[in-house]
């Protein structure tokens, strides 16, 4: 056990030099954006408000990412990652500059999101083919595992971290942390890691930008079922994003909520793909990876909305994040290892370019639709309810009982959606 353990480590070095300091960095960048949801929820005390905060990050990143694909396969993944964080790093400096002068306004975090959106859309597909580089076939399904373990821990110590320098210190103190982990991941990536250059494809060299952006969408058009699933994923980002922007207005606004209440129950849902991941890391490889992923995303469609819909109480909130959560890693790393497997290294930056814009366009448009339909609909619709309606008795009275009746549909929702994609024969192909 020992000797394959010494094996195994002597195989990743690289990639744990990598994952482990890129991890530390994503730790203090998770730490900013939740502790800026907070600051402007507060300033407005608008869920729309802080949705846009995601929404300008993700548009340029939905966007470009077709055409960044193409460039990110033809540039040096190592100066890519480079350049792209040392430019997230200097938006995280404007804003620590911003508010020490007191002049931090909410469209300052608008534009800067959306900056760093667009060096996103480069940066992402560079770190996706540079980890297929690094680590053996035989390991992805190990290495997925330890991704999703990292940000699982990534998400139980986000809101522990940012609440507690926030109550006894100040947002600044957390972006500050936030450089310090930017520059531990920049000198290691600098210093410690080589990324083995891609192999180049015949032909791809006289290509355009265009048209190596068209080769990933026709890679995607002739195998239907990778194109179906990246579908079903975007379907699935969609009532995942409503869920995300609603759940801060309901935490934040809730009898019995609250910034601990938020923190608590981010931090469980932290805990419980910390669970799963670990079970990704030590079971064997799945007979069918593709009943899996379909299996994991219906029953977690099917219980957190509804918990989180009908529950009064933090403990009631914790229950329901853990059940919608600690499948989600095993999802993910399933999904990770049938993409690396079928798809040849040398078309994996334009193809999950590809995937970025199809499967990751809902995510804006699911932001802006739960700000929306929680500020302007759910929300009015409850105020003037009586109390003896079946939506009282259902989900309560006051300001957040909106954006519960929103969790509610919205796990109808999608449970309902998953149901289409388990009978698509072109998705079941890809085990053939």
């Amino acid at each position: 056990m020992i000797k394959k353990l010494k094996t195994n480590v002597r195989e990743l070095r690289t990639f744990l030099i990598l994952w482990i300091t890129q991890s530390f960095s994503a730790l203090g960048s998770a730490m900013t954006s939740f502790a800026l949801v907070i600051w402007s929820y507060q300033q407005q005390g608008s869920a729309l408000t802080s949705s846009l905060l995601v929404i300008c990050s993700y548009a340029p990143y939905v966007l470009l990412s077709i055409f960044a694909g193409a460039l990110s396969d033809r540039w040096n993944k190592k100066a890519t990652m480079l350049i792209s964080d040392s430019f997230a790093a200097l938006c995280t400096v404007s804003i620590l500059i911003l508010m020490t002068t007191g002049t931090l306004q909410i469209w300052h975090l608008y534009l800067i999101n959306t900056l760093n959106g667009v060096m996103n859309t480069v940066q992402q597909p560079a770190s996706d083919v540079a980890i297929s580089l690094l680590a053996p076939q035989k390991h992805y399904q190990k290495v997925s595992g330890m991704r999703s373990l990292s940000n699982s821990l990534v998400t139980i110590l986000t809101p522990i971290l940012a609440t507690s320098m926030l109550s006894f210190t100040s947002i600044r103190v957390v972006i500050v942390f936030d450089l310090i982990t930017f520059a531990t991941a920049f000198m290691a990536l600098l210093c410690w890691v080589h990324i083995p250059q891609v192999p180049k494809q015949s032909g791809t060299g006289s290509e355009t930008v265009l048209q190596s952006a068209k080769s990933g969408l026709r890679y995607l058009r002739d195998n239907r079922g990778i194109l179906d699933l990246i579908l079903f994923l975007a379907v699935i980002n969609f009532t995942a994003s409503i869920f995300n922007a609603a759940l801060p207005a309901m935490m934040l606004s809730r009898v019995g909520g609250g910034e601990l209440a938020l923190g608590m129950v981010n931090a469980v849902t932290g805990i419980a793909m910390m669970v799963g991941s670990l079970a990704v890391a030590i079971l064997p490889p799945p007979k069918s990876r593709v009943r899996v992923i379909l299996n994991c995303l219906l029953f977690s469609m099917s219980s957190e909305n509804f918990i989180l819909a009908f529950g009064r109480s933090t403990p009631v909130w914790c229950l329901g994040a853990i059940l919608g959560w600690v499948f989600i890693p095993v999802m993910n790393a399933n999904m990770d290892v049938l993409f690396r497997s079928t798809i040849p290294i040398e078309m994996q930056g334009r193809v999950y370019s590809a995937r970025n814009t199809l499967q990751f366009f809902t995510i804006p448009v699911g932001y802006l639709c739960g700000g929306v339909l929680v500020d302007r609909v759910f929300e009015p619709f409850m105020a003037v309810q009586p109390m003896n309606s079946l939506w009282v008795a259902l989900v309560g009275t006051g300001k957040g009982s909106g954006a519960a009746l929103l969790f509610l549909a919205i796990g109808i929702f999608g449970a309902c959606s998953c149901l289409p994609f388990r009978a698509d024969k072109h998705i079941w192909r890809l085990e053939e």
